[in-house]
Parts: structure tokens; C-alpha cells; sequence
């Protein structure tokens, strides 16, 4: 960490080699320009942009890395990647994002999340040039019992749903890796995993994502359907669980074996919030009318859509005292950037320097405060 702060520190960073899985996707477009900012020479392996439009294409993301557009189920692919690349630190973020989506193709989400890992690992045990890997998995691969309290990485795991158990399997796969392969004096590569929260800012399209889903119906010119407004979720911006990301993999890449763990990177204890509080902000704060309706309960035969869970909540304290990490946008700022991007984004701003220049707001207000 530069100078005691919880920011990324460039001199590390400056001409490693990394290769990022999932580099087309919300957060790994975001990613992959934080990285290249800090000046590291990426390798993204993924799909073709999950959305059109997409953050990838709309900050010209792939003119900064080295893109490899494949599928992380084809073993022989990502083995290429990995010993064409010789990555340093690698960060996994390839998956099937979506709750519901896994309801509809589970034998995708599987296929995808766990196999799909196993092949990058397998990769990585073929590899001699890895020296941290960073897999990101969910904050929903714990055992959600509904708890008012933030759950701990060693509380059970589990899922009640193809996308969560996935998770969990995720979770389970990387500890065996680590406890059979990896972690030992003859092979110094050094595995964690990172559990965040629901993430929202500029550049997501997703389907089944708050923000996307209102900025979609403006687009439309119809309501917003909100099916869950009373599940609390722990919202905080994209950037603060990527910092942690980035923070975990120099301190893997240094320390090794301390920091080979699980992870969790959430927000405060307030901005743990309901879906409907944040509707009614986000209706406060944008210049159009927004008009908004609750969906039809999950159990009615007119709408047999999936279950989720109502309330979850991360208890970070192992990231704040071990990593220094801490998130520094509560929620009210984290909704005002999310906007102003897609604000600037209606007037055809550019995108790339107006999503970089938001990385260097939130690392410069941290770099403020540590030195406060």
C-alpha cells in the first residue's frame, strides 16, 4: 500500500503482467482501465461485451490491454491465454452474474462458474509465472439465514439458488487448489477469494440490476418494475470492492500465504439499504420524472419468477484491520457518480477519460484523508 494509504500503489503495479478473465463485463471494464492506469500490461480473456450498449466498448477499453475474446469453459483456450501471457497476479472475474438467469440456465452457471474455475486453475498449475490469483466469487455463497448481523468469511457457506450455490462451489474449488497445489514452498502461488456486495456506477447494462432497470424504463419511457423493494442489500460503488481487489493482490503478490483467504469488501453498516429506498433517491436526484411500480410477488401464478433473499449483510472488519481497506463513497455519493456518468454519457462525453477520471476523484480523496 502507497505510503500507509488504502489506495493502490502505481510503482507496484507499473509493467506487471496480469491477466483479467472477465474483462468485457461491468466490473472488469472497470478494472481493466484502473489497471492500465496504474500503468500494468493486461491480458483480458472473456466473451464478447455481455450488453450492447457496454463500458467496454464505450471507453474503448480494448485498445488498452492485449483482448482475447474466448469462453473460459474451452480448457485449451484459457491454458493458451495463460502461457501466452505469463501473468504475474491474476484477477477471475469471468462468470454468469445473474440470480435469475440461473434459474433459466443453471447447467450454464455451473458450467461457467465452477468448471469454468477449475480450467483457469488447472492453467495456473501449468503456469511458472503466477505469483497471486485473485478469484472473485459473491457475497451470496454464504448460507443466508436472513441475519440483521454481517456475516464473517468463516461462517458456512451455501446458496439457495443455482447462481449463490455456485458461488459457494467457487469458494470450495479454490480452497482445495490452494490446500493441494498451491501455497507451498515449491509452488509460490498464492490464492484468495473476494466476496463483495451489490455494486452499481456508470457503464451497467445488465439485465436484473437495479440501476440498469430504471435507466432502461426512462429510456422506454415506461415505469420501472421493482420486484423485491424491501430486500436490503449492501449497495456500495463498483470502485471500492475493485480497490480492495487491487490492494489483496499486492499484499498476495509481497506477503503470500498471510493473505491466502477468503475476503469480504461491503459497505458501512448504513448503506446497507432497501431496494426502495434506493429507487426514491435515484428518483430525487435525476432531472426526469421517474415512475416506478412493485412487480408481482414472486409466488403469484401471473409472475413464477425465482425467490431471492431478502436481507444480506458483510461483516469487513478482516479487510479494514488486515489490508487498511475501507470504502471512502457512502451510498449518497456513490448515487451521484453512478448518475453523473450516465449523465455525461447522454451528452456524449468522452467516456474513457470521464470513467478515469473517476478512478483519480476516488484515489485522490483517499490519498486526502489517509494523510489528514
Amino acid at each position: 500500500m502507497d505510503d500507509a494509504s488504502n489506495v493502490p500503489a502505481a510503482r507496484f503495479w507499473q509493467g506487471k503482467r496480469v491477466l483479467l478473465t472477465g474483462h468485457t463485463g461491468f466490473k472488469g471494464s472497470w478494472l481493466s482501465l484502473w489497471l492500465t492506469q496504474l500503468g500494468a500490461k493486461v491480458t483480458g480473456f472473456a466473451l464478447p461485451p455481455p450488453t450492447k450498449p457496454s463500458l467496454f466498448e464505450l471507453a474503448r477499453v480494448h485498445r488498452q490491454l492485449h483482448s482475447v475474446i474466448a469462453d473460459i469453459r474451452d480448457a485449451g483456450a484459457i491454458r493458451q491465454a495463460v502461457q501466452d501471457a505469463q501473468p504475474e497476479i491474476i484477477f477471475h472475474l469471468a462468470a454468469q452474474p445473474l440470480v435469475r438467469q440461473s434459474y433459466l440456465d443453471p447447467v450454464e452457471t455451473y458450467t461457467t462458474n465452477v468448471l469454468g474455475l477449475v480450467h483457469l486453475l488447472e492453467a495456473v498449475r501449468a503456469s511458472d509465472s503466477a505469483r497471486a490469483l485473485v478469484n472473485v466469487t459473491s457475497d451470496k455463497c454464504y448460507d443466508n439465514r436472513e441475519w440483521l448481523w454481517g456475516y464473517r468469511e468463516d461462517e458456512p457457506l451455501g446458496g439457495h439458488d443455482p447462481y449463490s450455490s455456485s458461488k459457494a462451489c467457487a469458494e470450495l474449488v479454490t480452497a482445495a487448489y490452494r490446500n493441494s497445489f498451491f501455497n507451498r514452498r515449491d509452488r509460490p502461488v498464492f490464492v484468495a477469494t473476494a466476496r463483495a456486495g451489490n455494486v452499481i456506477g456508470g457503464g451497467d447494462w445488465a439485465r436484473d440490476r437495479l440501476l440498469p432497470d430504471i435507466l432502461n424504463a426512462l429510456v422506454a419511457g415506461t415505469p420501472v418494475r421493482i420486484r423485491h423493494p424491501d430486500a436490503i442489500r449492501p449497495w456500495q460503488h463498483v470502485l471500492e470492492p475493485l480497490r480492495g481487489y487491487l490492494m489483496l493482490a499486492e499484499q498476495l503478490y509481497r506477503e503470500g500465504a498471510a493473505y491466502a483467504r477468503a475476503w469480504n469488501f461491503g459497505p458501512a453498516d448504513e448503506d446497507a439499504r432497501p431496494v426502495r429506498w434506493i429507487v426514491e433517491r435515484i428518483a430525487a436526484k435525476w432531472p426526469d420524472k421517474i415512475q416506478w411500480e412493485i412487480d408481482l410477488p414472486a409466488d403469484s401464478p401471473a409472475n413464477p419468477q425465482a425467490p431471492e433473499a431478502q436481507f444480506l449483510k458483510l461483516d469487513c472488519s478482516l479487510a479494514r484491520a488486515r489490508l487498511g481497506w475501507k470504502p471512502r463513497w457512502n451510498l449518497d455519493t456513490a448515487l451521484v457518480q453512478s448518475l453523473a456518468w450516465y449523465r455525461a454519457w447522454q451528452t456524449q462525453a468522452d467516456m474513457q477519460a470521464f470513467s478515469r477520471r473517476q478512478i483519480e476523484e476516488q484515489t485522490a480523496a483517499l490519498t486526502v484523508e489517509s494523510n489528514s
